[in-house]
């Protein structure tokens, strides 16, 4: 009797775990699977339902509390739909309407009069108060359809980099940005998010739960919206004072990649984006147009002098103010000679003339060498389309003087985000990383998965690079504005650069354009914070130092204390 008790309470155990289990796998579907899906029912249910409502994967920006903030998502509303063929009086009709929604006359009645169409949208993203009004009256032949449509809550903030959802050809996709990269992620495929559990386990399917081709979810980026915000106000103040043709600018973390903010002016609004004129400016110049960027190359050209034994920080030259190499000759800025100079004054003062020893005494291939070794001709794997790679032809040249250029960051064009990843190795002790904005995907199966960017290369030894930093350093605390930019508590490595801007048409460079560029890192020895600015063809200034010092201050000091970064010195 005691035995077929136990067993009849066993048996009671298991059937309560497999009600349980069913249950909780039922759960699972309906809250994790379907639960958008419910939710627009819900939403939707006093309407007639469309026959299909668009969906799309969310972008997420994360703030430095770890909360995330939408960048891109879905916005509900309705759509007022008119059929001509049984739509009684069009004139009253109309005036019901218009009594509560705006309705252009004029089309209202070109398709009213289509008494052949049984489907005429006359009104689209109506909220859900005037649509229950419109639903109250009962009109014979109108009807209301739940509608879904991209939104961008920002408007403006990181357009370039978010991209956004329109037509190429007949499809419906992602365009630009963060929208194109990951479109097979954000993109949602109706034919049915999941399979029978069960059946797949007695198939002896090898995928039990989801179909091979379902991987669609939502992407958490590293932007933080206020660093973005802070970092685009300062973009178009730049622009707007110096009047450019373009401004942008980068923060990025340079020991791991995650970009905090990336942008560009002129932008545009991504939730009007129709009514651009020049598609021109959908384009990221951060990543796909090519410049010459002048001295901040310079810092790179030390680093490889050091790390190669070519040179020490306490080797000395001559300058002669200028130098002549296969019929041409190269000058400073000023064209004026300054005797027997060291390298950290190479630095400090920004000569040509410095580097371009610089470049002689490691050699042309071996120099050659660390330039590609720092990327300068590959792309550098950033998560946005479109990015276009370095030129950097004159690496190749029988000739002197295109290493000499090349050491102070002329005759090479790199992208701007190829300039920070090189510049990045400076502020990590000598590590290649690779730039990127997105750093997990959540799954709409509830699974999720930290985005990995592969190996990372070391190209200078991590003694080169402290090297270079302290020089950096004393850049800032001694010639940057003649010190007056340094700070008491904070160590700051920075380089502006000031590039002619080549004619394309006639050879040669412009004696009046040119591109400004600024990166600076911080705290120096620990770097958390790398910022990269350029503006090109700004009017009324020469030289970088005017255009970029104060603004990258700005940028420097808001992160201070929005961090509460404790001082390093």
């Amino acid at each position: 009797m005691k035995k077929r008790y136990l067993l009849r309470i066993y048996f009671i155990y298991i059937i309560v775990f497999l009600v349980a289990l069913t249950l909780i796998g039922r759960l699972y579907f309906v809250q994790i699977i379907h639960g958008v899906e419910f939710s627009n029912e819900a939403l939707g249910q006093y309407t007639k339902s469309a026959d299909d409502i668009y969906d799309r994967g969310t972008i997420f920006m994360e703030d430095k509390n770890n909360r995330m903030v939408s960048g891109a998502t879905l916005k509900s509303g309705f759509t007022i739909v008119i059929n001509p063929k049984i739509l009684e009086d069009p004139l009253i009709v109309y005036k019901k309407l218009s009594e509560v929604i705006d309705i252009d006359q004029d089309k209202f009645f070109m398709r009213a009069g289509k008494k052949e169409d049984p489907y005429e949208e006359v009104a689209k993203r109506v909220n859900a108060e005037k649509a229950a009004t419109i639903d109250d009256m009962r009109i014979k032949g109108v009807s209301i359809y739940k509608d879904r449509w991209r939104f961008y809550p920002g408007n403006e903030i990181a357009a370039h980099t978010f991209g956004f959802v329109g037509y190429i050809g007949d499809e419906f996709s992602g365009r630009y940005g963060l929208e194109s990269y990951y479109n097979d992620i954000l993109e949602r495929n109706d034919s049915g998010l999941y399979v029978n559990f069960f059946a797949e386990v007695f198939a002896n399917i090898n995928s039990i739960v989801f179909k091979k081709k379902d991987h669609s979810g939502d992407i958490i980026t590293s932007i933080e919206p206020s660093i973005q915000l802070f970092l685009e106000d300062k973009i178009k103040e730049i622009n707007k004072k110096w009047n450019a043709k373009i401004t942008g600018g980068v923060i990025i973390n340079p020991k791991n990649g995650e970009i905090y903010a990336i942008g560009v002016t002129p932008t545009f609004n991504l939730n009007d984006f129709q009514l651009v004129e020049d598609a021109s400016v959908f384009s990221n110049p951060i990543v796909e147009n090519v410049y010459e960027m002048g001295s901040i190359i310079k810092p790179l050209t030390m680093a490889a002098g050091i790390d190669s034994g070519a040179i020490t920080a306490e080797t000395i030259y001559y300058d002669a103010g200028k130098i002549k190499l296969n019929g041409y000759t190269i000058s400073n800025f000023d064209g004026k000679s300054r005797g027997n100079v060291s390298m950290q004054e190479v630095l400090n003062q920004s000569l040509n003339t410095g580097a371009s020893f610089i470049a002689s005494k490691i050699g042309n291939k071996v120099f050659a060498d660390y330039m590609r070794a720092f990327g300068i001709e590959d792309e550098t794997g950033i998560d946005l389309p479109n990015e276009s790679a370095g030129l950097a032809d004159n690496l190749n040249s029988p000739r002197d003087i295109e290493y000499a250029t090349a050491s102070f960051g002329q005759g090479i064009a790199i992208t701007p985000i190829s300039a920070v990843r090189a510049l990045s190795t400076l502020a990590n002790g000598g590590i290649l990383i690779r730039p990127h904005i997105v750093k997990k995907i959540k799954y709409t199966s509830g699974f999720s998965k930290k985005i990995s960017f592969g190996n990372e290369l070391r190209v200078i030894k991590k003694e080169s690079a402290e090297e270079i930093t302290r020089m950096l350093v004393n850049v800032v605390d001694r010639a940057l504005l003649g010190g007056k930019v340094k700070l008491d508590n904070y160590t700051v490595a920075a380089k502006t650069g000031t590039a002619q801007i080549a004619d394309l048409n006639n050879g040669g460079y412009y004696d009046d354009r040119f591109l400004h560029s600024f990166f600076g890192y911080f705290p120096a020895y620990d770097a958390r914070f790398l910022v990269f600015l350029f503006t090109v063809e700004p009017k009324e200034t020469l030289y970088a130092s005017e255009t970029l010092t104060n603004p990258f201050y700005d940028i420097v000091n808001f992160l201070i204390n929005y961090y509460e970064i404790p001082p390093d010195r």
